[in-house]
């Protein structure tokens, strides 16, 4: 499980050279993700990508949930309506359940992609300043080590801290 850390920091030299250090304290850079307004001056500094700036994360889960408790009423409501036999109730219900599933994931991602991550909303003031935010996702035994070598730098102000990352972004 990892926590991802949040830092404003002043301008792009100084992100690069927090990044660096990141680098170098063995934090992968897949786990690094900055974000400005000037994306183009940003050079070969790790890009924050739709996974961390829209809420498609969390959509993505939703839609599951949703799809498939969606699907397996649908399911139990044929079940009663058609009086089908044993054999074919369980097929039915895993058929409509994992259908559900996989529509429900597949349409609240393509609106997810599309709305902007709300925990990234109190940011975008400091970022349209020419700020630059930094998100670093941690082991929750090193947020100690990694919060204090960012913060020995007297540009980086920490913004705070997300309690839990999912494994697969």
């Amino acid at each position: 499980m990892r926590k991802r850390l949040y830092y404003l920091l002043s301008d792009i030299p100084s992100t690069r050279e927090i990044v660096n250090e990141l680098l170098l304290a063995r934090i992968d850079e897949p786990h690094i993700h900055v974000l400005a307004k000037d994306l183009s001056a940003m050079g070969d500094l790790p890009k924050a990508s739709i996974m961390q700036t829209s809420d498609i994360v969390h959509s993505i889960e939703t839609g599951l949930v949703i799809g498939g408790l969606t699907g397996l009423v649908v399911s139990l409501i044929a079940t009663v309506s058609l009086e089908l036999g044993s054999n074919a109730v369980g097929v039915l219900i895993l058929s409509c359940t994992l259908l559900g599933s996989l529509l429900g994931i597949w349409t609240s991602s393509m609106v997810g992609g599309d709305v902007k991550n709300s925990r990234l909303k109190s940011f975008e003031s400091a970022i349209a300043d020419g700020k630059v935010l930094l998100m670093v996702d941690v082991p929750k035994q090193r947020v100690g080590d990694i919060s204090s070598k960012i913060e020995s730098h007297k540009q980086a102000h920490n913004e705070g801290l997300e309690p839990s990352i999912p494994a697969f972004p």
